[in-house]
């Protein structure tokens, strides 16, 4: 656990030394700390937006928790974009973004996500604690999705049933690490974002989890950096992610937009709220 902890804490002090004072050289720019949740509508987003404005949009994308840190390290950036609100409440209380200034992006619904055709003929959450296949999970330290997926699979009753089986065999650094897992076939599901499917239509199903497994549903969130260099053109690029054209942008991408459509999928649930990992948490991976 304590190397887990040295790596991580490495990894985001080089992030950081690679990307500090890269944004501020050039003017008339922003630079967006995201979680990759958001990542292929973001970059279509961003593209259009630097069309209208000649605002030149600079993306970094990881885990939501990465990317938190890198911003509080390199103290400089203009918007924080985390793939839930469990982070953005993490930036809150931390004092780096003005909280007058959050808005709701898109909505994520969690899911299981298995190979096209889906070989292993996974049905359930229970099916994730039979020996013989292999799954897996974002980084329940980092990731928002991983975050998520603790909690579901807590809320269970599955965490020691799944250690014993020892059928999670990796916790992803991102996202869209996270949706490459079974994307590329190297694992039979994750428990991921339903969107994950409509980024890979062509290599991934959903099995959706029923609606009193689900005790949360997610939102990205944006906000504006204490740290920001132009919150002006920061805040524009925020408006400009829920307008109608930029909520297109995401609709197309396959993201939900409204809150209504989101209560759908478990009308029971909370969306957003915020969940802390127990004293007691270890890695799944076996």
């Amino acid at each position: 656990m304590k190397r887990r902890i040295f790596i991580l804490i490495l990894a985001v002090l080089l992030t950081a030394i690679s990307f500090g004072g890269c944004f501020s050289i050039e003017d008339n720019s922003i630079a967006v700390f995201a979680g990759s949740a958001s990542k292929p509508a973001m970059e279509e987003a961003a593209r259009a937006f630097e069309e209208e404005t000649g605002i030149k949009v600079y993306l970094t994308f990881g885990g939501s928790g990465t990317m938190l840190s890198q911003l509080i390290i390199a103290r400089e950036g203009d918007l924080y974009i985390p793939g839930s609100p469990d982070y953005m409440l993490k930036a809150k209380n931390e004092g780096i973004i003005h909280p007058d200034s959050i808005v709701r992006i898109a909505y994520l619904i969690p899911a299981i996500l298995v190979q096209e055709g889906n070989p292993e003929n996974i049905q359930s959450l229970a099916d994730w604690a039979k020996p013989g296949i292999e799954v897996g999970i974002g980084a329940p330290e980092t990731v928002c999705v991983g975050l998520y997926a603790y909690e579901i699979l807590e809320h269970n009753g599955l965490i020691d049933d799944i250690k014993e089986a020892g059928t999670i065999v990796t916790h992803a650094e991102s996202c869209s690490k996270t949706a490459s897992l079974v994307a590329l076939k190297s694992l039979d599901a994750v428990l991921g974002w339903r969107v994950f499917s409509e980024w890979h239509p062509d290599s991934i199903d959903i099995v959706y989890l029923q609606p009193d497994q689900l005790t949360r549903l997610a939102y990205i969130p944006g906000a504006v950096s204490t740290f920001a260099r132009d919150e002006e053109s920061a805040q524009r690029f925020l408006d400009f992610l829920v307008s109608a054209e930029g909520q297109q942008i995401f609709s197309e991408w396959g993201y939900i937009t409204t809150e209504n459509e989101t209560k759908q999928y478990a009308p029971n649930a909370e969306i957003g709220g915020e969940y802390k990992l127990p004293d007691n948490y270890e890695p799944l991976v076996k």
